[in-house]
């Protein structure tokens, strides 16, 4: 299996964002509990975190072809950005949108754009929310 995860805008600073409410999140630890978590799995991954629409959306275009699924954190792309949506609907790729719970940002499942075009939303801490993304996707169908 061979999954994509792209970290939107800003993710990188979740330890700012952490810190103001006592934890100790960063997108270092976020990434090591995500490689840790399928260290014995079947899986690899390839993962990015970019402010640039122009990065992610050549992330999603040269791997579309080589991932089975796709986790997603929007972000502030989650409102207005078309150009990653349109890429995200071509590849047709297993996308699982990952949305940060309210401490943590102010997009909901509600107000963004992919909701509709993703296979399914979660929604939760930064430190869980992608590990419960991976085993969502590796559960039997």
């Amino acid at each position: 299996m061979n999954i994509l995860i792209l970290h939107g805008p800003n993710l990188n600073l979740i330890g700012s964002r952490s810190a103001e409410i006592g934890k100790k999140i960063t997108i270092d630890k976020i990434n090591t509990g995500i490689r840790r978590h399928i260290r014995n799995e079947e899986a690899q991954i390839k993962i990015l975190q970019t402010h640039k629409q122009f990065h992610a959306i050549n992330f999603i275009q040269r791997n579309r072809n080589w991932a089975n699924f796709f986790l997603f954190a929007p972000m502030a792309w989650a409102r207005y950005d078309y150009a990653i949506l349109d890429a995200v609907k071509i590849s047709k790729i297993n996308t699982i949108q990952i949305l940060l719970s309210v401490d943590y940002s102010d997009v909901t499942k509600s107000n963004s754009i992919f909701s509709e075009f993703c296979t399914d939303t979660l929604i939760g801490s930064p430190d869980k929310v992608y590990l419960e993304g991976l085993d969502y996707i590796q559960k039997p169908i």
